[in-house]
């Protein structure tokens, strides 16, 4: 049992962050720590790319005659004889391994990607071998794919002007009770590089009411589909919320909007037969009294060659 306890396996990728694009080269080694030496069977890696779908309670009964819809979809399969039978000698022990990253026939793969609903998610599985008596020592790392998107698109800046003219929801007898605002701004791209920061301004022109706080909600919206049923069930879950002004903003004084999107929780747009990812953004208003408003910025990701 002690030398169970004394002995370990670790995979070390050569890139620091892990990040790797189709086509290219992932190596590293595995690194072997045994102690007094020991024979093995042998090193196997397992490397595995898969789309995990699910659905939200309130959305199963949609898909109750097609289970099989929310299986996990595989899109990376592969298996690597690192080592053969042997003996580790005393000590560290390092053994290469490099594999090209490609898709399974007739897949593509797919950005990571960690939401509520919709998941892609890359590991590498490592396995060696102790023999009958001894438990095998087991490792797995995550690792992460960057699909640059087929051509970039043009930015699409967008104007806005808030009022409460300009309101959803809102019957034409009730604008007189709302107390007077404008809001005006732009963004500078609805198109957005995922690596890039989401900026634009806004300018609080007039406001009869205290404005409290102006927050920016990053949301994602994951639809999961069954081409064969036409049944797709969508949910938008929030990412993240920042505040980008705190108490009744000056009149007339541009703010900056500025926003990073966080790693694996956002991703290029995908659409697929069996699921897509789109983002939006929401202003978010907050007044003194509680009144609050919302403008919604629906959003294209991309990512850059």
């Amino acid at each position: 049992m002690g030398d169970i306890e004394h002995s370990s396996l670790e995979i070390s990728l050569k890139r620091v962050d892990r990040i790797y694009r189709p086509g290219e080269m992932v190596e590293g080694v595995v690194v072997v720590s045994a102690r007094a030496g020991w024979a093995h069977k042998g090193i196997t890696m397992r490397v595995s790319g898969t789309v995990k779908l699910q659905l939200s309670q309130r959305n199963v009964g949609l898909f109750d005659s097609a289970s099989s819809s929310i299986k996990p979809r595989e899109v990376l399969r592969e298996t690597i004889e690192v080592a053969p039978a042997g003996r580790f000698p005393d000590g560290v022990t390092e053994v290469p391994f490099e594999f090209r990253l490609g898709p399974l026939v007739g897949e593509s793969l797919y950005e990571s990607y960690h939401g509520v609903y919709v998941n892609v998610c890359y590991v590498i599985g490592c396995e060696c071998r102790r023999g009958v008596m001894k438990a095998p020592l087991e490792r797995e790392v995550e690792f992460i794919v960057e699909v640059p998107t087929a051509a970039t698109p043009q930015p699409d800046p967008r104007s806005f002007s808030i009022a409460p003219e300009s309101l959803d929801n809102i019957r034409a007898t009730s604008l007189s009770s709302i107390p007077r605002f404008k809001i005006s701004g732009k963004l500078h791209r609805q198109n957005c590089p995922v690596n890039l920061p989401l900026t634009g301004e806004f300018v609080v022109e007039e406001s009869e009411a205290q404005v409290k706080s102006v927050e920016l909600q990053l949301v994602r919206a994951e639809t999961v589909r069954h081409a064969e049923l036409a049944n797709s069930a969508r949910e938008a879950t929030e990412i993240q919320n920042i505040q980008i002004a705190d108490g009744d903003v000056t009149r007339n004084l541009v703010v900056p909007i500025y926003m990073i999107f966080p790693r694996l929780f956002t991703c290029p747009s995908m659409a697929t037969n069996d699921f897509s990812v789109d983002f939006e953004v929401n202003l978010i208003v907050i007044f003194a009294d509680g009144y609050m408003i919302t403008e919604n910025f629906p959003i294209q990701l991309h990512r850059n060659r």
